[in-house]
Formats: structure tokens, sequence, C-alpha cells
């Protein structure tokens, strides 16, 4: 499929509890796009293949993370990114970037159940060891998106599908409402006098 052509690029961020299934919505949907991915999980295994990740080895693959986002952030191209978003604060900061840039911000987040979301990202990084108590620990970081975020909700147990097109609509609407906004003329200016 060739890349999406919207109004604006827009960073699409992946938002959620580990094991949700947010890595696998923006893989296959950078794949479908063409869109570039910045992946934090897979830069730390880039940059510490096969080691336990601490907090010095996260905070070095966000940094690299963000690095790479603003440097994406110049092409004018939707980007997905699929990094540090677990808190308001990170999301607000990315928001900012994006339209500084001239990009507008979606938030895309996966739900799934925390048990399932545990079994998942534990199975998932067998490797790197994690723990039952590190995972809580990630859980507990997390804060839920609020009302004023631009935010599309997801399952993270349907197929790409389903995920696919309901974020596609969502971007579209934003595509339509631009769109109607444009079209709509200017009122003209009437200079009223009371007498």
């Amino acid at each position: 499929m060739k890349p999406l052509s919207l109004s604006r690029p827009h960073l699409i961020v992946m938002v959620g509890i580990s094991g949700a299934g947010k890595s696998q919505f923006a893989a296959q949907f950078a794949e479908v796009f063409k869109a570039p991915l910045v992946n934090r999980d897979a830069i730390l295994e880039q940059i510490f293949p096969g080691t336990q990740a601490g907090r010095p080895q996260i905070e070095a693959a966000n940094g690299v993370s963000r690095y790479l986002l603003d440097q994406l952030l110049k092409t004018g191209q939707t980007v997905v990114f699929d990094g540090a978003s677990d808190t308001r604060p990170e999301r607000l900061e990315l928001a900012k970037a994006a339209k500084e840039a001239g990009y507008e911000s979606l938030f895309v987040w996966v739900q799934t159940d925390p048990v399932e979301a545990k079994r998942r990202a534990i199975k998932l990084n067998k490797d790197r060891s994690l723990s039952s108590d590190e995972y809580e620990s990630l859980l507990s970081r997390f804060r839920v998106p609020t009302a004023s975020e631009k935010v599309v909700v997801i399952s993270g147990k349907h197929t790409f599908a389903s995920q696919l097109k309901i974020v596609l609509k969502r971007l579209a609407g934003e595509h339509a409402e631009a769109a109607a906004h444009a079209a709509i003329p200017p009122r003209p200016n009437r200079n009223i006098i009371i007498r």
C-alpha cells in the first residue's frame, strides 16, 4: 500500500500497558503504509542485546528514540512512535514536538486486560527475563490518557484489520473535518449601527 495521504503529516503514538499489542500494531501499520517506525524496545535490544534492561539502559534507549523521532519529524512524513508514552507528561511532550514540527498527533491506545497483557509481556520477554515484579512496576507507571488527549482506542485482542479500520476511520474523520472547515467561506463582516 502507498503512504498515507493526509492533509497534514501525523505522529501516531502507541499507548498502552506492556503486552497489550502496541508493537505488533505499530509494526504492521508502518509496514502497510511505508511509514517510518521508531520502536524503543527494538533500539534497546540493539544497544544492549540479550541483557536485562535496567533504568539506565531504558533511559539510553529513550534518548535514542527521541533523537530519531526528532529527525524524522523533519521529513514531513507520517511517523509511528512506539516508545516512552506511559505518562501524561511524556505524551504532552510528544504532542508539543509534533505540533512544533507541523504535525498532528494521534495517540492509539491499545487496550488488553491486564492478565492477558502480563502473560504476553512475560512470554515475549523471555530473553530479557522480565519478572512478574518488573511487569507490575511497568504497569504501575502507566497513566490512562485523559479526555483532552487525541486518543483512539483499539482492542489488543482484535485482528489488525479491525484495529486498522478504527484508526483509519479516525484519521479520515480528521481529514474530512479539516476539509469542511476549509470549504466554509468566512462570513462577511457586517457593520451594525445602533441609533
